[in-house]
């Protein structure tokens, strides 16, 4: 059932220079194991007073909030609806009387070390709006070259599932995809980009309310921030492990629904296990990148040699070197 929100007080947050993920910190933390335990985190029982700067600070130098595991934790569990609400809101830039007053979150899910160790396994967030609208929120830190289609088929997931056998086509909720990702990532000025199913002559007639997809650009904020005052340049300046203790203090000044968010990071990352799985989490994105990352390398290296080898032949023919470039800028190699 949907679950009526009401604001609540809470606290404290910060930047991230050195997430708890490098060896280092972990190390001196004390956070290198070798097994990881399954957590599923109480919820707090009742908003702490607002802590202060102390433990600004102690976020800053720790945790992510971006890092898909916590994120989760913090906005997509049951009992996260203040939050996510909020959140949510600020990115359909509802105000007033214009607001959503009511979520169901739809899952809670289980952590095992192999879901946490998997680098292919997306946490999502999964959620209603009074009880007809489905909202789907992804963090995406990784550009894999693939976020339109990749949108577009957890869109399409969500739509189709909803429709049961014998229902009409009627009964299908209009679904709402929100994507942050942390790398450039959409060619538009604004670092919040909108998309709906519009006519390509008449822009302002649109086909239908039930695809918008949203995506929300972290390297295009960054450069922003400090110019805007809205609801969700709040919520992102949360969100950014490069935020100022300063900044984030004034923030959660300013917004409830930050504050609970805030509250609940301490909350999970007070947890022995919860930052274990943070951490481990924190490496299996790390281990696809580096992956990532060599093998670009390697092709790069590959391209070159397959280049010089053409080239030699080439000369070998007794092409000239114009006739050479001339090759090359119709793409030959």
């Amino acid at each position: 059932m949907p679950h009526n929100v009401a604001p609540i007080n809470a606290a404290v947050c910060n930047k991230v220079r050195r997430p708890l993920g490098c060896r280092q910190c972990a190390e001196h933390k004390g956070a290198i194991f070798q097994k990881i335990f399954h957590f599923r985190s109480s919820k707090m029982a009742s908003p702490h007073p607002y802590r202060g700067m102390k433990e600004l600070i102690t976020r800053s130098t720790l945790y992510d909030p971006l890092n898909d595991f916590l994120f989760y934790k913090v906005m997509g569990e049951k009992g996260d609806e203040v939050q996510l609400l909020g959140f949510i809101n600020a990115v359909l830039g509802k105000t007033g009387d214009d607001k959503f007053t009511s979520i169901e979150i739809l899952e809670d899910k289980t952590f095992t070390p192999e879901i946490i160790g998997d680098k292919s396994v997306t946490l999502d967030v999964r959620a209603v709006l009074h009880g007809k609208t489905k909202v789907n929120v992804e963090v995406q830190l990784r550009n894999e070259h693939n976020m339109d289609k990749r949108s577009l088929f957890y869109w399409s997931e969500e739509f189709v599932n909803s429709l049961k056998t014998g229902q009409d086509y009627i009964e299908l909720p209009d679904v709402i995809a929100i994507n942050i990702v942390d790398f450039n990532y959409i060619n538009t000025r604004s670092f919040h980009s909108c998309f709906h199913l519009r006519e390509d002559n008449e822009r302002d007639v649109i086909l239908t309310n039930s695809l918008e997809i949203h995506f929300i650009n972290m390297v295009k904020y960054r450069k922003m921030k400090g110019k805007l005052n809205d609801s969700l340049s709040h919520w992102l300046t949360w969100f950014d492990r490069n935020s100022t203790p300063e900044l984030l203090e004034e923030v959660l000044k300013m917004d409830n629904a930050i504050q609970t968010a805030n509250e609940r990071l301490l909350h999970v990352t007070g947890d022995e296990d919860a930052r274990r799985a943070y951490l481990v989490r924190f490496r299996a994105m790390c281990d696809m990148t580096s992956m990532q990352n060599a093998a670009h390398r390697e092709g790069v290296k590959e391209g070159r040699e397959e280049g010089r080898l053409h080239f030699l032949e080439l000369i070998d023919k007794g092409l000239t070197i114009e006739e050479i470039r001339e090759r090359l800028n119709q793409g030959e190699f």
